[in-house]
This record gives structure tokens, C-alpha cells and sequence, in this order.
């Protein structure tokens, strides 16, 4: 690893970068930002997120499509906050590959997605991401998505 000090940012700063509000924004900072090469984001899990309601009464479980969805999120502000653009921008998902749930996500888990820059071409971008809780590999997927002028698609 280079000399350079790594990037955070704290729930302000992904509310500057991603159009995403509640209930729909996933994660609550990201913490080792690479430019768009790679990051930690975090998720404090907790049992008020409204989709506990329903999956699974009782039993309380995250549901995956929000795990990849969180994993998309801290790849598009990364890339976002690496375009430095001053004109608002926006991610489109283009494909979810090789999506694996090992483990359940449960209220009171902090899950750590680590997302890494597999390839870039134009303002199409891939990245391996990977969800961990506790040094456990929960899940995992390979996304791809496109970065776009506000308005654009």
C-alpha cells in the first residue's frame, strides 16, 4: 500500500454524493476510499428498518436484494466522489453476476462491504464486492453500473 491517506465518508457526505434518502439509503459511512479503486462501506443493521416488518416476523432477516443494494451504493459513491463532477450525477445498475448469500444479516450486525474496481470503460464501471460481518463472508456479487448526468440515461 502507497503512502497516501485513504478517504472516509460519513452519512453527510453520501447524502452530497448519492440521490438516496430513508429508508432506501443502505449504508451509513464508507471508510478506506481508494479514489474509485476500492472502499469499506458500513451498514449498522438495526431492527426499526421497515422491512423487518415483513422478512421475517420473528425472525428478523436482511433481505439479499438490500445487501446488493448497499453493495451498489458505496461502488457508486466512490465513483461519484472520484468523477468530482459539479454537475449532479446519478448510477444505473446494468448487471448483478455471481450473487452468493452464506449467511444471514440480522439486526444488531455491522456489515462491512468491500467493494473493489474490477474494470472501467467510458462511464461504465464493474466491481467484485463482497459483504462481511465479523470477519464472516456473508455475501458476495460482481456489479456493473453506469454513471450518468442527472436526467440521463
Amino acid at each position: 500500500m502507497s503512502d497516501k491517506s485513504l478517504d472516509t465518508l460519513d452519512i453527510l457526505g453520501l447524502q452530497k454524493l448519492l440521490p438516496h434518502r430513508y429508508p432506501f439509503l443502505l449504508i451509513d459511512r464508507i471508510v478506506d476510499i481508494d479514489g474509485d479503486n476500492s472502499a469499506t462501506g458500513i451498514k449498522n443493521v438495526t431492527v426499526n428498518e421497515p422491512h423487518f416488518q415483513g422478512h421475517f416476523p420473528g425472525q428478523p432477516v436482511m433481505p439479499g436484494v438490500l445487501i446488493v443494494e448497499a453493495m451498489a451504493q458505496v461502488a457508486g459513491a466512490i465513483s461519484l466522489k472520484a468523477a468530482g463532477s459539479d454537475t449532479p450525477s446519478l448510477v444505473y445498475f446494468l448487471t448483478i453476476d455471481g450473487a452468493k448469500f452464506r449467511k444471514p444479516v440480522v439486526p444488531g450486525d455491522r456489515l462491512e462491504i468491500k467493494v473493489k474496481k474490477i474494470k472501467k470503460r467510458g462511464n461504465i464501471v464493474r466491481f467484485a464486492c463482497e459483504a462481511f460481518v465479523e470477519g464472516a463472508l456473508v455475501a458476495e456479487a460482481e456489479i456493473q453500473a453506469m454513471l450518468a448526468p442527472a436526467g440521463q440515461a
